[in-house]
């Protein structure tokens, strides 16, 4: 004699598929949800290729400055007659790994993404051609070529 109390229960081949579809959802969101993306950071100068120039001149300064989250942001201040012209290049160790290294009195040329930063202008280099060198530190969509993370 039956109540009508009795629930249903589900075939056992059910359950299996259930378990394995509930794991494979786990398996494949989780390893999504652990990875850290980078912030992007606001104060940071953006690439822009409208504003692409070039620009030369001879190196007056060599400085590392603090740029978002790096301390070793390598600054070329160039002099172009009377002109000081602010060019930030490259992480310090995207530098070291490529074996280049800059000095006062170098000359150089610059093609880079005018843009302003801080109320100043400034170029973000994209090509820099020093002597028989040119060195490409952004592609062509003006995104630099160095790992963000480490700077190499």
């Amino acid at each position: 004699m039956s109540l009508g109390l009795e629930r249903p229960i589900l075939p056992y081949k059910n359950i299996k598929i259930l378990f394995r579809v509930a794991l494979s959802l786990f398996l494949w969101v989780t390893p999504g949800l652990s990875q850290k993306t980078q912030p992007e950071d606001s104060s940071l100068p953006k690439y822009d290729l409208r504003a692409e120039t070039k620009t030369k001149g001879v190196i007056d300064e060599v400085n590392l400055l603090s740029l978002g989250t790096r301390k070793d942001f390598m600054e070329l201040i160039i002099k172009n007659g009377d002109d000081k012209i602010h060019i930030y290049v490259c992480p310090k160790p995207f530098e070291e790994e490529m074996g280049i290294s800059f000095s006062k009195g170098d000359q150089i040329a610059v093609t880079g993404s005018k843009v302003k930063h801080e109320g100043a202008d400034v170029i973000l280099a994209r090509e820099l051609v020093k002597g028989e060198d040119t060195l490409l530190f952004r592609d062509g969509k003006g995104t630099p070529v160095w790992d963000a993370r480490t700077g190499k």
